[in-house]
């Protein structure tokens, strides 16, 4: 069958119609196990009733009303994340890429704002993703995604991940800022190690630069912290988040100090979908879980309890688990074979893997997910790992 839709995904044959906690189930009414998490969207799994209760809510009384007006959602969501954040203030946006831009221009107009104009170069990273515009491609500068689009967006040098010399040496008169990921999600579950985090934000005090964050895929609780840079200490000027942060709900947000978006004045910005009634009310109601006493403390224990698993598979299928990375509930287990064919086997035992760079699966499951369902997971991830062991393949190949 054709579908009308563009062809810019090589989807799976394969849709879900129903999902209750970590639990998918599919249109022929089997039931997998899900370790991606909409690519770590569903923060709090699938049918959460306290989400649903919010949708409901807010769903019967008011949508859409536009930033014309105040939302006393948007202002409610604002001032928790500002309380449990670095920022003074919050804009919402609709995705992860809007909340980058949003980013990246409140940094330029920062630097203009103090009369530095000619400061709008952004020091990047090689192996980052930002997103899917013209100016989170750019800044991600990976050349096949750039292919075919035209020049890239003038403004960005890109450094080496983990590398703070490769890094100074790219800041010059122009330089403005600095825009890296904690943890490079789609370049393989690669860790920003806290120090060199915190080299980051002692070369922007140093050079007059903001530091920006994208942690769209690392924050909100995915990590077993609220976000990823608690883990280093180093603390940003400007923070993009998204994916889990509605729990599902089309929902972003850029934070910043009150310092850095100083230059965002009436009409520098706007957004006709962003921050609407019934996206922040859900955002609250993911708030009221993840806030939760002892729900990041679960977070961590989880990711633990997955990685010494995971580690367990390493030992138990050399020849097929090469290490194992990252924090939290987002991990990333290295492999011997192709990512792809790893992911094929996965679903074959009725189990989600994320395929990324460095020929890595990522392990994004909900953040409610508990001891059983994780020992689960272990177990099919195993039996995906016996499909390419040696003696398994000499059986298939006999």
């Amino acid at each position: 069958m054709t579908s009308s839709l563009l062809p810019t995904y090589a989807r799976a044959d394969l849709a879900f119609e129903h999902g209750e906690g970590v639990w998918l189930t599919a249109t022929d009414g089997v039931r997998y196990l899900d370790f991606g998490g909409g690519i770590a969207v569903a923060s709090l799994g699938y049918g959460h009733p306290h989400l649903l209760a919010a949708l409901r809510e807010q769903g019967e009384k008011l949508w859409h009303t536009s930033n014309l007006f105040k939302i006393p959602q948007a202002e409610a969501l604002a001032e928790r994340l500002a309380a449990a954040s670095f920022a003074d203030f919050v804009f919402f946006t609709n995705s992860g890429a809007e909340a980058l831009e949003g980013a990246i221009k409140t940094a330029r107009k920062y630097q203009s704002a103090c009369g530095r104009p000619e400061k709008f170069r952004i020091v990047a990273f090689k192996g980052a993703f930002h997103g899917r515009t013209m100016a989170t491609l750019s800044a991600g500068g990976n050349p096949k995604y750039l292919e075919g689009f035209g020049p890239p967006l003038e403004g960005f040098d890109h450094a080496e991940f983990g590398d703070l010399a490769s890094v100074e040496a790219l800041i010059g008169p122009q330089t403005g800022a600095i825009l890296v990921e904690p943890i490079q999600g789609e370049a393989g579950v690669r860790v920003g190690a806290p120090e060199f985090l915190r080299g980051l934000r002692a070369l922007c005090d140093r050079h007059g630069l903001l530091l920006v964050l994208d942690e769209v895929q690392t924050g909100v609780g995915r990590t077993g912290r609220l976000f990823a840079h608690e883990f280093s200490g180093a603390t940003p000027d400007i923070m993009a988040v998204a994916k889990g942060i509605g729990g599902g709900f089309p929902l972003g947000a850029f934070l910043t100090t009150r310092e850095a978006g100083k230059g965002m004045v009436v009409g520098s910005h706007g957004t006709t979908y962003g921050g609407n009634p019934l996206g922040t009310a859900v955002g609250g109601a993911v708030l009221d879980v993840v806030l939760a006493p002892g729900f990041l403390d679960h977070v961590a224990k989880a990711g633990a309890r997955l990685k010494q698993g995971l580690l367990a598979l390493k030992d138990e299928h050399p020849g097929v688990v090469a290490g194992v990375r990252g924090e939290g509930l987002m991990l990333g287990v290295e492999l011997r074979p192709p990512v792809g064919e790893f992911v094929a086997a996965a679903r074959a035992q009725k189990l989600i893997v994320i395929p990324a760079g460095d020929n890595v699966a990522r392990i994004l499951p909900p953040l409610v997910i508990d001891d059983a369902e994780i020992d689960e997971g272990l177990r099919r991830l195993s039996a995906a790992c016996a499909v390419f062991d040696a003696p398994a393949l000499s059986e298939a190949a006999g």
